[in-house]
């Protein structure tokens, strides 16, 4: 079997960030109990501001927007229209394998975003995939990454900034980092670019690397 993918909502059917938790949260128990296979779920979220455990006041958003608390790793940032989000509630054979895990994540998002002739970076210290800084500006951030392991099943996940309104991350300290700013894969290439018009480049992607995630995974169905 391969593994599984699920369009839980993309424009105009933007999904709530407490509807995609509550499935996050039923889907984990089921890869668990072995009850389900291991999923991928790819959605573009209403706004909301998620705020992880490493979160410090100061850093929240200066309007008094209300933020979310998750139990993901991370700090604070924000999901979106124009946002392609991933869940993948994968099961990993060593629950210690999480570098290893977030490694294969942003192999994905690179790849994508090199379909558009963007160089995302990793960035030593920093989450994410990143593009240093140019003649379009100092370094960017364009596709975040945070995840949590429980029961030696992932949750949450990644997100990665397609055509996305920018305003929301100057409201906040995105990430906890203070001298970088945010892009979009529409703004770098230079055309359009949707989150529902990448679904399927995130799914070859993660298809691409069968064998790698049948070496993290333990019947994880694939």
């Amino acid at each position: 079997m391969t593994l599984v993918f699920s369009e839980v909502g993309f424009a105009p059917h933007f999904v709530d960030y407490q509807q995609a938790w509550q499935q996050q949260q039923e889907l984990h128990t089921a890869v668990v109990d072995g009850q389900s296979p291991s999923t991928v779920l790819l959605l573009e979220h209403a706004p909301v501001y998620t705020a992880g455990k490493r979160t410090e006041d100061h850093e929240r958003p200066f309007d008094g927007t209300p933020v979310v608390a998750v139990d993901r790793g991370g700090k604070l940032t924000w999901h979106g229209p124009g946002q392609l989000v991933g869940y993948p509630i994968l099961k990993l054979r060593d629950p210690h394998a999480i570098r290893e895990y977030v490694t294969l994540l942003e192999d994905v998002l690179l790849a994508v975003l090199a379909e558009f002739g963007i160089a995302g970076q990793r960035v030593e210290g920093r989450a994410g995939i990143w593009l240093l800084a140019d003649e379009k500006g100092p370094d960017r951030k364009i596709a975040s990454i945070g995840i949590r392991v429980h029961n030696g099943v992932t949750m949450h996940g990644f997100s990665l900034n397609c055509n996305n309104d920018l305003a929301p991350f100057s409201q906040i300290i995105a990430c906890g980092i203070t001298d970088a700013g945010a892009t979009t894969i529409s703004l770098e290439a230079g055309r359009d670019v949707s989150p529902s018009s990448l679904k399927d480049l995130i799914v070859r992607e993660l298809q691409a690397r069968e064998e790698a995630l049948i070496g993290i995974n333990e019947g994880a169905q694939l």
